[in-house]
């Protein structure tokens, strides 16, 4: 299990800098303007899916239909 978070921890942080680098050629090197509430959206975005994807591994190895299942009885009444 920790194997696996660290390695999805890795790729988290390849992507983030390949993210970071179409970001910086789009507005430094081809001078397209990019204005900073959508540059914030797809970092917010990125965050999301990481978290989500977060979830969806640690969950399993955690009896997580389980808990999810609790938590939407107690959301829902």
């Amino acid at each position: 299990m920790l194997e696996a978070i660290i390695m999805f921890l890795i790729y988290v942080c390849v992507v983030a800098i390949v993210i970071y680098l179409v970001i910086w050629v789009l507005r430094d090197v081809l001078g397209l303007p990019l204005p900073g509430k959508v540059i914030q959206i797809l970092w917010v975005i990125f965050a999301l899916i990481v978290i989500l994807f977060l979830v969806r591994l640690i969950l399993p190895m955690a009896g997580g239909r389980r808990i999810l299942g609790d938590l939407a009885t107690m959301m829902l009444g």
